[in-house]
């Protein structure tokens, strides 16, 4: 026999409560707790049985055997890359992203290509059968090695899995999938973390790779992150809104490969594909004789993006001066003003700042400090920067250009697309590997720099 009990859940992070609270200890989170039901045995001596079971043997570390992980290979080269080098057997792979970004259609790209490797069940609990397909029509996906069902039961799924025996499962979505022994909602924390957890072990006791795509809350957080970030090996994301013609898909955990490489994918009319060249098509549009446009360079992973920097100052109508950002730190655009109006006297005390990276893409690291602040001098102060001369350092409080990493992946990329100049930090000319076309040219502070672009 089982007992009924009652418990609150945090749907944000997944903190367990025994009576109702209005504010998360945990996260934080207002008006976050739900109230779910669940069964335990009245005797427990005995543990309750679970769907899948997994287990392996004690062993001594220099009696197992190390082979090389036996990746699969896909026809998308930027979901490779992401992933490592290729889809690794028996990982558990989370897909997230906003409604309507492309999360379906990536998922039915990649299984066209893992059906030439295996057998691949993919599993709709948002849309019918027919639905599937017309969309597989759409984007020319033919391949009889995949299998569709609509399902949103788990015991279902793994009966399913247990009889057509994939390689390959893709599950759209987590949130719509259940336990049959939970008596919560689908989508509540415990039955994401419950189906997440059969869904691992059964990746790992069948050698199978799984790939769960989920949906992201009102803040554009994957529901239930915490929950789900630790049972999976691989979080894959979409940044960007669905409004952007350029989708970027970021890897923020892997178990197998880097976690700072992206994909660059364009949504056509046929589906998404890859973006072979992102600085071309990111300085595409770019303004050429206008105030305040300048371009950087931005390593994502491995690989070094050219990004237009965008400033624009406006004399503010209110008592406090707005400093609006896109695509960068807001908290360094505030050092990096105080460090103009301190070190440069610039008056930018009454002044609306206006900061955007043009395409829709996020920089993470502190590279494009000098490109920013230059790009809000050259607004300011109305001259026009250089088009062939490209700018990257990192700014410190004292007005300095502090050293970068990767400084010579940066200018070789420069010189693919035609520039001529590059102001890099002092400290990089030392040691440096570049041998190509560009004029180098080393500042050690951002009055150096401006100076420059000025002349």
């Amino acid at each position: 026999m089982k007992k009924q009990k009652t418990k609150f859940l945090c749907q944000q992070c997944g903190y367990e409560s025994v009576q109702w609270l209005g504010k998360c200890p945990s996260c934080g989170v207002w008006n976050s707790f739900a109230e779910e039901k669940f069964s335990t045995p009245i005797k427990t001596s005995f543990p309750t049985r679970q769907l899948t079971g997994f287990s392996s043997k004690v062993l001594k570390l220099q009696d197992i055997s190390v082979k090389e992980f036996l990746r699969y290979q896909t026809s998308i080269k930027e979901f490779d890359n992401m992933l490592g080098g290729g889809v690794v057997p028996g990982s558990l792979i989370l897909l997230g992203g906003a409604p309507g970004i492309g999360k379906s259609t990536l998922m039915l790209h990649v299984s066209d290509a893992l059906s030439d490797k295996g057998t691949v069940l993919y599993i709709s609990g948002e849309e019918s059968l027919f639905q599937i397909k017309s969309r597989a029509e759409r984007l020319k996906v033919r391949k009889d090695n995949i299998f569709l069902a609509s399902e949103t039961n788990l015991q279902n799924i793994i009966d399913a899995i247990n009889k057509i025996e994939p390689k390959f499962i893709v599950v759209d979505s987590i949130q719509t999938t259940y336990h049959p022994e939970l008596s919560s909602a689908p989508g509540t924390v415990g039955q994401v973390r419950e189906t997440a957890a059969e869904l691992l072990r059964i990746a790992k006791s069948k050698n199978i790779t799984v790939f769960l795509l989920g949906h992201v809350t009102k803040e554009g957080d994957l529901a239930g992150p915490r929950v789900l970030e630790h049972i999976v090996d691989t979080v894959l994301y979409f940044e960007n809104e669905r409004q952007h013609t350029y989708r970027i898909l970021r890897a923020y955990k892997n178990r197998f490969g880097p976690t700072s490489e992206i994909g660059i994918f364009e949504m056509k009319s046929c589906g998404l594909s890859e973006v072979s060249n992102p600085s071309l098509i990111f300085l595409g549009e770019r303004t050429i004789n206008a105030a305040g446009n300048i371009v950087t360079v931005a390593m994502e992973g491995t690989r070094p993006l050219l990004l237009e920097v965008q400033a624009l100052t406006a004399r503010t109508a209110f008592g406090i001066p707005r400093r609006m950002v896109s695509g960068y730190d807001a908290n360094r655009i505030t050092i990096i003003i105080a460090v103009l109006e301190k070190r440069l006297d610039l008056p930018l005390e009454m002044q609306d700042v206006f900061v955007n990276i043009a395409g829709g893409v996020k920089i993470k690291e502190t590279s494009a400090d000098l490109a920013v602040a230059c790009a809000i001098v050259s607004a300011n102060s109305g001259f026009i920067c250089p088009k062939d001369v490209i700018v990257f350092g990192e700014v410190g409080l004292a007005g300095e250009i502090r050293s970068i990493a990767l400084v010579a992946e940066r200018l070789f990329e420069a010189e693919k697309l035609g520039f001529k100049k590059a102001i890099i930090p002092n400290g990089n000319l030392k040691n440096l590997s570049y041998k190509g076309k560009i004029n180098v040219i080393g500042a050690g502070t951002l009055e150096a720099a401006i100076k420059f672009l000025r002349n």
